[in-house]
């Protein structure tokens, strides 16, 4: 079912569902990827174990006994940058934004595949990995394009590519969780620092103009990802093995 010689990617990934049987089928799912798996019934001993076992990944169902799930990625969030995957019966555009908000990084909507669940987890723990790994993201280069944050400078092949104030601010902050979708709120916040106006309007036109500065391709975006009614997130190009 699972490939046995995928070697671990985390020490412990945490586990809440009030469901037996779905904390067994994620259980199983995810152990070629983690030395340990851990489960959790309720919310409240979801964050005891969090606390506790310091999980590189969380799975976090919504729907608890004693809590909603929604809750416990906040109180997760006040604490921690722990990666969380969402598992949810519920798939409206308006959830998913409230999660985001809350600071869930993936959700999935039940029922779901296992291999897609494991293909999930592996993507949150190399960017949970990327993010150890450089306490502030500092150059990108992909497809002879540059974008080196300390310097504020852009090169596609050498020459310089400016920038508005507006445009370094959007990729500052996107730059600041990379590889997490940040609402469109979000996103208007850290940049305008206002709480008028359109932010998926105002966003759409500014994104635009960036992606044709850095982009290789701006029809086709590798480095900002639109999440169709929520956001846009930055990801960084998978390096070659």
């Amino acid at each position: 079912m699972f490939s046995p010689s995928i070697a671990p990617a985390a020490g412990v990934i945490l586990v809440v569902d009030d469901e037996p049987q779905i904390r067994r089928a994620v259980r199983n799912a995810l152990a070629p990827l983690s030395e340990r798996v851990v489960e959790a019934e309720t919310g409240g001993m979801g964050l005891v174990l969090a606390a506790s076992a310091r999980p590189d990944l969380v799975i976090l169902d919504l729907a608890l006994p004693d809590m909603e799930g929604v809750d416990v990625c906040r109180d997760l969030r006040a604490w921690s940058r722990v990666p969380i995957i969402v598992l949810s019966a519920r798939d409206s555009e308006m959830e998913k934004v409230d999660l985001l908000r809350a600071g869930a990084d993936d959700y999935i909507t039940k029922p779901f595949g296992l291999r897609e669940l494991e293909a999930r987890a592996q993507v949150q723990l190399r960017r949970a990995s990327t993010r150890a790994g450089t306490a502030e993201l500092s150059i990108i280069e992909v497809a002879g394009i540059v974008v080196d944050f300390e310097a504020r400078r852009v090169t596609r092949q050498g020459e310089v590519i400016r920038l508005t104030p507006i445009e370094w601010k959007l990729l500052r902050a996107l730059g600041a969780e990379v590889g997490r979708t940040l609402t469109h709120r979000q996103i208007f916040d850290a940049v305008w620092q206002r709480a008028f106006g359109n932010p998926q309007q105002y966003l759409r036109v500014h994104m635009t103009k960036l992606r044709r500065k850095i982009e290789p391709e701006a029809s086709n975006p590798v480095l900002i990802i639109t999440e169709p009614g929520v956001g846009y997130r930055l990801e960084l190009p998978a390096r070659a093995p």
